[in-house]
């Protein structure tokens, strides 16, 4: 499996994948906003289900502002069929998903992603330049610990002014399930 790390500051790697949605979601189209946010995730990671509702509140939080939160499934559904297309259709049912969760069967976005976790997060911003790569925050078990809300601030340091006064953090979570 060969991997390649989008350095931030870098263009993000284009895509276009199916969306749970039943629609084809392109970065392109996205980037008519101010910032889109790309969070690697799966349906059955503990760390995603930690980190749901504080995505869900980030996309409301900054949907009127410019940004998009875009998930995206890499996982092998092979090996773990609780991330098949199907089930992600399920997930977004079920979890009141209020952003487009695509589904990356090739595993190609990932790997020129340089995703390793799941959750992992990426900011690029209107001219398709990743600006953020890392952690959502700094506690997925519990969020009234979190003191270091590294993604939400991203997006708002971008909102504002253009630059992220912290462009890169270790993201931590299940490992993205690659294909043998």
């Amino acid at each position: 499996m060969e991997k390649t790390k989008t350095p931030v500051g870098s263009y993000a790697p284009d895509f276009e994948l199916p969306g749970a949605d039943g629609m084809v979601h392109h970065l392109a189209r996205y980037l008519e906003t101010v910032a889109v946010g790309v969070i690697f995730m799966g349906n059955h990671c503990p760390y995603v289900h930690l980190y749901l509702n504080r995505l869900k509140q980030i996309q409301a939080d900054f949907q009127n502002q410019g940004f998009t939160l875009i998930g995206i499934n890499a996982n092998d559904d092979q090996r773990y069929p609780d991330d098949s297309f199907e089930n992600m259709k399920r997930f977004v049912a079920e979890q009141r998903l209020n952003f487009p969760y695509l589904r990356d069967v090739t595993q190609d976005v990932a790997k020129t992603f340089g995703a390793e976790r799941t959750p992992e997060a990426f900011l690029i911003d209107r001219s398709g330049i990743l600006r953020y790569s890392g952690l959502i925050d700094d506690h997925a078990q519990d969020s009234g610990a979190v003191r270091v809300n590294y993604l939400r601030d991203a997006i708002a340091q971008l909102l504002l002014n253009g630059s992220v006064t912290v462009p890169s953090t270790h993201a931590a979570g299940c490992s993205v399930k690659w294909r043998q």
